[in-house]
């Protein structure tokens, strides 16, 4: 069995910055984490990948082409495409290893997930290679720190939970950036409670669009906190305890590890007289 983790996001959620932690991390553990970067439009990134998607195509080469002449967007859409096209390529650059643990960076474009069928066809892929995998849903939390912007993220969320189909942990990322005061108002949503974020939004002052799609909201809040559908994990990059705790419950949705032998001691049998003289 193999094991992986589909790094996924809006632009600038600081999916590569999670993969090149999440490296270090390993190494600082002693265990090796794997990254393959497969966005086309990728300009840096501080780990070195063991597949590059950009040795295949780049996002570059679908704006210049003068028979695609796509725009941004639509690049990406295509290198994705084009990459299930050429999906022997991927194949040799992944080798055959068993118990790999690789990180996919995949790109910003935040269609590809919630509704674009390519990633769910490249998860397909990839489950038919056996790899175990966890769709890791990263969002800047400073995008989420009011009633109305954390509602709109969790649907994003739900969103790429319905249409990937795949064992699904849901991050706010850089919350080393985030004030005090921004931080106690964000505790409120880490487990969405409908009445915070809708008191939320009642705060933040009553306009026509709050009036007008009042009860919406609720209904989608209240969805959301009945079922259980959507939960947050704070991380911050610059604490070695929050990766690992995040790095174990993603581990263990992977079921990393699992197959491995228990250990035991071994004990040498004692004597029955030994027994009666130490009674």
């Amino acid at each position: 069995m193999r094991y992986a983790q589909l790094v996924i996001g809006p632009a600038g959620s600081g999916k590569s910055t999670y993969c090149s932690a999440l490296v270090q991390h390993a190494i600082d553990a002693k265990r090796t984490i794997e990254v393959v970067n497969l966005d086309p439009a990728a300009e840096h990134f501080d780990y070195e990948p063991m597949a590059d998607v950009r040795e295949l195509i780049h996002v570059q080469d679908t704006m210049e082409d003068e028979e695609l002449h796509f725009g941004p967007n639509g690049g990406l859409v295509f290198c994705i495409e084009y990459l299930l096209e050429n999906s022997d390529w991927l194949r040799d650059k992944l080798g055959e290893d068993q118990d790999d643990y690789i990180l996919f960076d995949c790109p910003g474009q935040i269609e590809l997930y919630t509704h674009l069928t390519a990633m769910k066809k490249l998860v397909k892929q990839l489950q038919d290679w056996s790899f175990n995998i966890c769709s890791v849903f990263l969002v800047d939390v400073q995008f989420m720190t009011d009633g109305a912007k954390f509602l709109s993220g969790t649907m994003a969320a739900l969103s790429v939970m319905v249409n990937l189909e795949l064992p699904h942990v849901n991050l706010l990322s850089k919350m080393d950036l985030l004030s005090k005061g921004a931080r106690k108002r964000l505790e409120r949503f880490l487990e969405p409670d409908s009445h915070a974020i809708l008191g939320d939004i009642e705060l933040s002052g009553t306009n026509a669009f709050n009036e007008k799609y009042k009860k919406l909201s609720e209904a989608i809040g209240e969805l959301i906190e009945n079922y259980s559908l959507v939960r947050f994990f704070p991380l911050n990059l610059k604490n070695e305890e929050s990766i690992s705790d995040i790095l174990i419950t993603i581990d263990n949705v992977i079921q990393y590890g699992e197959d491995q032998d228990v250990r035991t001691a071994d004990f040498d049998e004692r004597d029955e007289d030994d027994v009666d003289r130490e009674l």
